[in-house]
Parts: C-alpha cells; structure tokens; sequence
C-alpha cells in the first residue's frame, strides 16, 4: 500500500475532533491484553531531517529489521532513496552470517564524506529489531556528526563538531502476529514518548461484530465497532497540545486475507493544517514546524 491509498482514507466529513486533554482522553480505561502477547515488529525505519552548520539539509533513513536468518541494519540517504548514486550503509548482525559489530567505514558521495561509526557489541535488544540499550550509531557528514543514536557520542568525537539539527519525520513498523499491536511514540521533538496500543477484538472475546480500540497511555481514544463495515476511516484527538489524526484501514483483513495487512497511521497536523485564518507572521512560524507520521504495517496471521 503506497502513499496515497492511505491518504484516501481522509474523509472531510468523516473527521472528528475529541476535545479532551492529552491526560484525559476517555474515562474508559483501556484493557491491557494479559493473555494475548503483542504481535512482534519485523522490521523498523526511521527518517530523519538534519540541518548541518552550513544550513545544509539531508534526510536519513536507519532500518532495523529482523527475521530467521537476518537481523541487521541500514542506512539510507536522501528522500525515499530514490537517488541510485546516494551512499547506503548495510550491517548484517545475525550470528550464523557474522559481520563486525562493531567498527566504521566510508561511504562514497558525489559532494560531502559520509562516515558510519558503530558499536553494536554489547547491544541490548527488546522484542523488536531495534536496540534499546549498550549501542550507538553515529553518522558524520564532512566531520560533523549528522546523526547519533543511542549512548552520547560526542565524547568519543571529540574533535568533530556537535551534533545539529534534528528532527524524526516518520517512523515506519512493520509488525506480525495477532491483532495486538503495543509501541511507542513522541509526536514533538518536546514531548514525551506515548505508550500506544492497538487492538481488534472479535467474536471469540463475547462481541457480535469485531471491533477496533486504539489507546494511548492505557486511555482508550477511539473504539470503532461493527469493524467489517467501517474498514476505513479517521479520527481526530489531541497529543502534547497537538492535533493528531489517526487513520486506519483494516480492509485487506477482512476481503484480502492472503495479504492480510492493515496500515494504522498517526500524522501531526501543522499550525497552517489546524487554522481556519492566520495572520502572516504566525503562518511564516508555522512553516518551520516539523510533522511526525507514525505508520504502522500490521499482519494478522491469526
């Protein structure tokens, strides 16, 4: 499913707005799944806006993936890598097929020089592809740090520059299982990470028609019942002072098994998206906000 099939799920009259506070979504609590384990991420890709001291922009893109035989790393530069000439790192951690974890090399660029730096030795893991804890990963653009991910690294690069700006656009999960799906959120570069969980429960657990309940911080903020014939839609709520809008399209479960995929996205409405009238110094502000989309892939196999 591309871009724009997930945007078709925009229905103007189909938009509403909750009117509660991040802390206070819905007196409703959500019901953590205790015997059901959360299906687990697959792979994970995360793109990131960075602005080096020059005001040069760059878009990176780091997945982690995992399956039977792989689990591993790549780095890919520039919007969707649509450049074939763009440098691209790939770091293969799986046991059977070992690569160093640890190390740093030289990615080949028509204008800047791009370094990996990595340290993957003592790496801790969760149940998803991504390492929670004993890593780094840091990404230098012409000996400024462009990037940097876990543990701090500008101790160990001393006489580099400091990092610049950044900014997470988009984070992209793809996950299988059942359909429970639990992670994480930060929807600003200011906020604080949400707990967020989705789940569509069905006839086994005493409904007549499957429903969908989508929670965040153990608040339910959206229960869609009769799931069959409301497939597609979208939903409004507010996170950290922001509007949110949260779409989901569950089509391909219920008339597609074979591919049996749903797409649940979280996006970041702007200042320019959220205003019926502005005045031009606040529509000038507005243009430098950041938008965060969350997508999440989800495969029910059961």
């Amino acid at each position: 499913m591309n871009m724009s099939d997930i945007i078709s799920c925009f229905n103007e009259n189909a938009v509403n707005v909750s009117h509660s506070s991040c802390s206070s979504y819905s007196n409703n609590a959500c019901i953590s799944p205790t015997s059901v384990t959360p299906s687990s991420q697959n792979s994970v890709s995360s793109v990131y806006k960075t602005t080096l001291s020059n005001q040069k922009q760059l878009l990176i893109t780091v997945t982690w993936c995992k399956s039977h035989s792989n689990q591993g790393l790549t780095i890919t530069f520039g919007e969707e890598n649509n450049n074939p000439l763009a440098p691209s790192f790939r770091l293969n951690t799986n046991s059977r097929f070992f690569r160093k974890k640890k190390g740093s090399k030289v990615l080949e660029s028509e204008d800047s020089k791009v370094e990996v730096f990595w340290d993957l030795s003592k790496a801790k893991y969760g149940t998803g592809p991504e390492p929670v804890e004993g890593f780094y990963v840091a990404i230098l653009v012409d000996a400024e740090i462009g990037l940097a991910l876990g543990e701090d690294v500008t101790k160990k690069f001393k006489t580099k520059t400091l990092l610049g700006n950044v900014s997470l656009l988009s984070r992209r999960e793809h996950c299988s299982g059942n359909a429970v799906y639990a992670t994480k959120a930060q929807f600003c570069d200011t906020g604080t990470r949400h707990d967020i969980l989705i789940r569509c429960s069905g006839e086994n657990e005493g409904l007549k028609a499957p429903a969908l309940s989508v929670c965040i911080d153990k608040k339910t903020v959206i229960r869609v019942k009769r799931l069959q014939w409301n497939f597609r839609g979208n939903h409004t709520i507010f996170v950290d002072g922001l509007l949110v809008d949260l779409l989901w399209d569950v089509h391909n479960w219920f008339f597609n098994p074979a591919s049996g995929y749903a797409v649940f996205m979280f996006r970041t409405r702007s200042g320019l998206d959220s205003r019926l009238w502005l005045e031009e110094k606040i529509a000038q502000k507005d243009k430098d906000r950041v938008e965060f989309s969350l997508l999440i892939y989800a495969c029910k196999n059961t």
